[in-house]
């Protein structure tokens, strides 16, 4: 089996999509295979593995963990579907701000892998989905950040109107333009 790594136009941002092979009985892939990834210029350690469920319309983002303990993370959908979206972080970056989105869902099997210094959301689109993240760096909260889900000035169009979100990302994420004046990367 093998994989597709395709480039999003954003410098830090891959989609990579595994063969998988289904039949009357359902589906197998390699979900995750080292040597494949590195054949394609991917070499990273992954240390730790998340795993979040949610329900429709649930908003969580955009978090990410600043250069104190920054993580590479590699995001796929296991059950439903999400919208997936990216934004970079990196000051002097010729895409800072800019943002870049992808359907994932257990379907399509698709897995975004992204560099330290994207802040990463997701919003539900199914009734139920879970979300699995392979991370290079073990979780820090002293390290975690988020920028603001609603941003004007970032504009990402979610596809829902009126989003569930936790107290922490309806209250906490800061404006890409309080982030430019102290930015974490």
């Amino acid at each position: 089996m093998d994989i597709q790594v395709k480039k999003t136009g954003l410098e830090g941002i891959v989609i990579i999509e595994p063969e998988f092979f289904q039949d009357h009985r359902g589906f197998f892939f390699e979900s995750y295979h080292k040597k494949r990834l590195a054949e394609h210029g991917i070499d990273l350690d992954f240390v730790q593995d998340n795993h979040s469920r949610s329900g429709r319309c649930v908003l969580r983002g955009f978090h990410y963990q600043d250069k104190t303990a920054p993580q590479y993370r590699m995001v796929r959908c296991t059950v439903g579907e999400v919208w997936d979206v990216v934004v970079d972080l990196k000051p002097g970056s010729p895409t800072f701000g800019k943002w870049y989105g992808v359907a994932l869902s257990a379907d399509n099997k698709k897995q975004v892998l992204m560099a330290p210094h994207f802040a990463h959301g997701f919003v539900v689109l199914s009734d139920v989905a879970e979300i699995q993240y392979k991370c290079t760096g073990h979780h820090n909260p002293s390290a975690e950040r988020s920028l603001a889900w609603n941003d004007p000035d970032v504009n990402v169009p979610w596809p829902v109107r009126d989003p569930i979100l936790s107290d922490r990302d309806r209250t906490s994420g800061m404006s890409l333009k309080e982030y430019t004046k102290n930015p974490f990367f």
